[in-house]
């Protein structure tokens, strides 16, 4: 057992780890306060870990009989149980830390979606963990004998917190295994369309919530683990049918899901540490999402809803790579960019896969010391994840007043001699603006065609972006491919500036 109490002193300790939470939410809101952030975001994590640890140690009740006396319960740790505990977080420890120093840049995303997988999952065993043993959590006063056996009722308020956070914690776990796949490649990116999927996914839901509001009244097991079944299908079928374009929103969005999870399971653990937590960050995860939404032009509500609106053809047209279009070489480049009075460089996912972020900054310093104006210009979706483009470019010691988003520089292309695109395809697609039936009509996106000249580096003239979509702007008469990997194209131009 253990003590469920919390002291006044406890509670002095979660409020401070909220605090920095907080504060780190606003260092990770610009790249130049990030590392700050990540700093507050550690110390409150500890601050909360072992604040839990200290006022939950394991107990175990031993009944001392006395023959002069009334026998005494008396109190001592369960050392087994802290053994397991201990190892438990020096496992999960190892798993981070190595996971952290091997992973690569360009599996970011990957990397975030897995986690959230595992912060739904872990909601779900909790949840488990609470049902099949209420009395343990606190969430139980009554014991009913019942065949024989103990049978606890759980508190109704408790009920609903349970079918609640398993529901949305399982939706979590489906949901970010669909996004790893999708984002690793292992599924592909384009929208997999299930006939009658609204009517089917709106079945559920009602389902799921009928079942909880049911739970409250009626306990047994079968309505428990029907709510958790269920929400495991529907987590699938919502994200299934999210195409690649949106999948940076589907990453937000999970974010978000998996904070509320969290949220849920603080009321049934009597966590209020994880209570201030979730709700920082499902609410954080829900505004980004939206801004997200807004910048793609895309309905908030029908992204969540699992692809509302779109045509099961959804895609647009394979790459026609038989179409006119220019190519140049890295000295052709070189010449370019040194003319120019000002460049603005377009990175994407393609600088990420090459890791050409360090080199590509080489080439804008030596660009700046023959007095060119060097700018950098991110989507709010380029890459993978929000933030992707930053990071990258934070990793590389890029000046952050060089860096620019969509709606602050998207009026300077016109006035821009060269823009220097690495990798960036579909933020950088005019059918954005002129093919309705293009998947990522509506969406803003970079005018880099209104510059004089476009530098476009692609590793080939058969691929499409991220959305399964041609580029237009390979075609245009101003502008000129760089067919190379990344990386080796760029550090051709730096010794062709040279």
């Amino acid at each position: 057992m253990h003590e469920l109490t919390v002291s006044p002193w406890a509670s002095l300790a979660y409020l401070v780890a909220g605090v920095c939470f907080i504060l780190a939410l606003r260092g990770l809101s610009s790249p130049a306060s990030s590392q700050r952030g990540n700093r507050f975001g550690i110390i409150g994590m500890t601050i909360a870990v072992v604040t839990t640890l200290v006022t939950h140690v394991p107990l175990v009740r031993h009944l001392l009989v006395s023959d002069t006396g009334p026998a005494i319960v008396a109190l001592t740790i369960d050392w087994i149980a802290v053994v397991e505990i201990v190892a438990a977080i020096g496992l999960g420890a190892a798993i981070g830390l190595v996971t952290a120093r091997r992973i690569a840049m360009t599996a970011m995303p990957q990397l975030v979606a897995a986690f959230h997988s595992l912060v739904g999952l872990a909601a779900v065993l909790v949840g488990v963990a609470a049902y099949l043993n209420p009395q343990a959590f606190g969430i139980s006063d009554l014991v009913i004998p019942l065949i024989g056996q103990p049978f606890a009722v759980i508190h109704p308020v408790s009920r609903i917190e349970l079918g609640l956070g398993v529901a949305i914690g399982a939706i979590t776990f489906s949901g970010s295994v669909i996004a790893f796949l999708k984002l690793n490649g292992n599924m592909g990116g384009k929208p997999i369309m299930l006939p009658g999927r609204h009517v089917i996914n709106l079945a559920l839901i009602a389902g799921i919530l009928g079942l909880i509001a049911y739970f409250v009244s009626d306990q047994s097991a079968w309505i428990f683990w029907t709510i958790t079944v269920l929400s495991f299908v529907i987590g699938f079928l919502l994200i299934v049918p999210i195409g690649g374009a949106d999948m940076p929103v589907v990453v937000s969005m999970l974010n978000s899901y998996s904070g509320w999870a969290a949220a849920a399971m603080g009321f049934t653990l009597h966590n209020s540490a994880m209570i201030i937590t979730g709700a920082l960050v499902g609410s954080s995860g829900a505004i980004l999402s939206y801004i997200m939404c807004r910048a793609m032009n895309r309905s908030f509500i029908s992204v969540i809803a699992g692809g509302f609106g779109q045509s099961s053809d959804a895609g647009g047209p394979a790459a026609a790579s038989d179409r006119p279009w220019k190519r140049g070489s890295a000295e052709d480049a070189a010449f370019l960019l040194s003319q120019a009075e000002q460049v603005i460089i377009v990175p994407g996912y393609g600088m990420a896969v090459a890791q050409a972020q360090h080199v590509l900054r080489e080439m804008g310093d030596k660009l700046k010391a023959e007095g060119v104006r060097v700018k950098y210009a991110i989507h709010p979706v380029a890459g993978r994840m929000p933030g992707h483009m930053n990071v990258l470019l934070a990793e590389a010691n890029v000046p952050y007043d060089d860096v620019f988003e969509l709606e602050d520089i998207n009026s300077e292309f016109a006035q821009t001699d060269v823009a220097f695109v690495i990798g960036a395809n579909d933020v950088t697609n005019p059918a954005a603006k002129t093919d309705k039936s293009s998947p990522i009509y509506g969406m803003p996106v970079l005018d880099v065609e209104k510059a004089k000249t476009v530098l476009f580096i692609k590793r080939s003239m058969g691929g499409v972006g991220y959305a399964g979509v041609d580029n237009e702007l390979f075609y245009r008469d101003n502008t000129m491919m760089l067919l190379a990997d990344a990386k080796k194209m760029v550090e051709d131009i730096v010794k062709a500036l040279e």
